[in-house]
């Protein structure tokens, strides 16, 4: 079932048609079809080997499909390169940590934002009239906006790599929203939380979908059946490459093969109380 059919291209943020990807004789994407809704959030799910982090590397352009079209924006984008498509507004976080650990929050944060800089060498040496007023206004945006939003104001000066987990999780996600996109990719962002640290992260999530300075629509890869559940829109069901589902969390809840699969009965039914 797909719940995707009766959208207007104008709906359409990202779409991928029917994607293959091959490692030598594995076939890791088997004919994947997917359309992402300009303002939602749709979560990928599926159990480990899925396809679910070759999918995401697809869409970033680290990886380029051996058959099948990505469109961003109805523009395919097959050939560009990863920092050409940041460059369109597409930004990532990843499974494990990528963080510069010598460097302190602001910094690493800063990086992210490099993409939006006009000013060349020369301006940039001598750092006088519109190159200071270039970087006034991006460190306006990180600590006014980005800071605030994450409730990091405490450790802006500490080096990342002397921070716990759940902080530095939260640093690498300023990052990603220092480039300012449209389309986020949030790759397993809840994996080594503790509970507090969960839910202070499913409510960023949902104020930088959600809030009129934001508005980003995102792709949720995660393990969390309840974050999922709550926070999505819709949820695409991947299993050895192939699609079982993409639709609402209650058909996706309700599909025997999702049950059957990756859900288990005990598990759907905690995510129905």
């Amino acid at each position: 079932m797909a719940a995707s059919d009766d959208l207007k291209e104008n709906d359409v943020l990202l779409e991928l048609e029917d994607v293959h990807m091959f490692f030598g004789k594995v076939c890791a994407l088997a004919g994947v079809n997917l359309k992402i809704r300009k303002g939602e959030i749709h979560s990928v799910i599926g159990p480990n080997g899925a396809g679910k982090t070759v999918m995401m590397n697809i869409i970033n352009g680290l990886y380029t499909p051996q058959k099948g079209n990505i469109y961003y924006k109805q523009r395919n984008i097959n050939k560009h390169r990863p920092f050409q498509r940041a460059e369109l507004g597409i930004a990532r976080t990843f499974q494990k940590v990528e963080v510069f650990g010598g460097m302190t929050v602001l910094d690493n944060i800063r990086l992210g934002r490099h993409i939006h800089l006009k000013s060349g060498i020369i301006s940039g040496s001598i750092y006088v009239g519109k190159t200071a007023q270039e970087e006034i206004e991006h460190r306006t945006f990180i600590e006014e906006e980005i800071i605030d939003l994450l409730e990091i104001e405490h450790i802006r000066h500490k080096p990342v790599g002397m921070l716990p987990y759940g902080l530095q999780k939260r640093v690498e996600l300023g990052r990603a929203l220092a480039l300012d996109p449209e389309l986020l990719i949030l790759d397993e962002p809840l994996a080594g939380l503790n509970l507090e640290e969960v839910e202070d992260m499913a409510r960023f999530v949902i104020d930088i979908n959600e809030e009129e300075r934001w508005k980003v629509t995102c792709i949720l890869v995660e393990h969390d059946m309840g974050v999922v559940m709550d926070l999505s829109d819709h949820v695409f069901v991947l299993n050895f490459g192939n699609m079982i589902i993409d639709g609402t969390p209650g058909e996706v809840q309700n599909h025997p093969e999702v049950i059957k699969a990756y859900l288990g009965e005990e598990d759907l039914y905690a995510t129905r109380r």
